[in-house]
């Protein structure tokens, strides 16, 4: 039988209608939550990832601030941007749009935003915060898995993790918050990359495998046991002449395959994706209740 497919838009739909409910309470205390987007820069899938957050704040009532720059701009005066938006009242969360341009630090870039106002949960306070089990804002895409997984009601508390990549984005802090004793996590986690020997042993055991390795089709039938849930992270262009644009999107996951063993999968694209947006408008609603606490 084929395995249930998560959806994570579906998931995304329910959260997005409960964050309308938690802005609505905050409008009748006279605060609209707010996100600041600074993209630098003209790369085509940063511009379409912005106007896509942009129109994901106006459904569901978040005031935006989309700050463009060029591609040339110093980096002074991307900074100066930013400690705008650290002492502006009305934003409550500062996205800077990565990648940067090649001469832009763009670690001095995450360092300069206020861990207040840091919705993207890439500031090392937050980080820090997170591996201690501090209340802080959440990295989208971890806690966007970790949510669709508990919302599809799989057993996180001693399940067997697997998670095929070890980036700072996602692998690492994804392991974090799985590890975490909470309702949000005690699994045990493996954590394999590309030095891994043996990997299709390691991911064999696992109740959930988590596949983030950037590469199409690094997991496999042969790999996962039957039964396992399995979550696909990656996003891939292959080319495809049948495709009206000569090529379409893959997983990481060989899906067509894979389907036919795991109890439940997300899809690429329509899984992991929608959640990261969300969970973005996620932290700067809860970054608008946490400035209304300090009232």
């Amino acid at each position: 039988m084929a395995a249930k497919i998560i959806d994570g838009r579906q998931i995304a739909a329910q959260m997005r209608e409960e964050l309308k409910q938690r802005i609505a309470v905050l409008r009748q205390r006279g605060i609209q939550p707010g996100l600041a987007v600074i993209l630098a820069g003209d790369d085509p899938a940063s511009q379409s990832y912005v106007k896509s957050k942009a129109k994901a704040c106006a459904e569901i009532g978040i005031y935006s601030v989309d700050n463009r720059l060029p591609a040339a701009v110093s980096e002074e005066e991307l900074l100066s941007r930013i400690e705008q938006f650290n002492r502006n009242e009305r934003v409550h969360g500062i996205l800077v749009q990565l990648p940067l341009p090649e001469h832009i630090d763009e670690m001095r870039v995450l360092m300069a935003i206020s861990p207040e106002k840091d919705v993207d949960g890439f500031h090392p306070v937050n980080v820090g915060k997170m591996v201690i089990g501090q209340r802080c804002f959440l990295p989208c895409t971890p806690h966007g898995i970790v949510q669709m997984l508990v919302r599809s009601g799989v057993q996180l508390e001693g399940a067997e993790v697997v998670i095929v990549g070890r980036s700072n984005i996602v692998g690492k802090p994804l392991a974090n918050l799985l590890i975490q004793k909470s309702r949000l996590g005690n699994a045990t986690v493996t954590v394999c990359h590309t030095k891994t020997r043996n990997l299709a042993e390691h991911v064999q055991r696992a109740d959930i495998v988590i596949a983030a390795a950037g590469r199409p089709r690094t997991i496999t039938a042969e790999m996962v046991r039957e039964g396992a849930v399995v979550i696909d992270v990656g996003v891939n262009r292959v080319e495809d002449p049948a495709a009206k644009n000569g090529y379409r999107l893959v997983g990481d996951v060989d899906f067509e395959s894979v389907q036919q063993k795991a109890s439940m999968i997300t899809p690429v694209p329509g899984g992991v994706g929608p959640m990261t947006i969300t969970m973005l408008l996620y932290n700067t609603v809860e970054s608008a209740e946490r400035a209304a606490e300090r009232r």
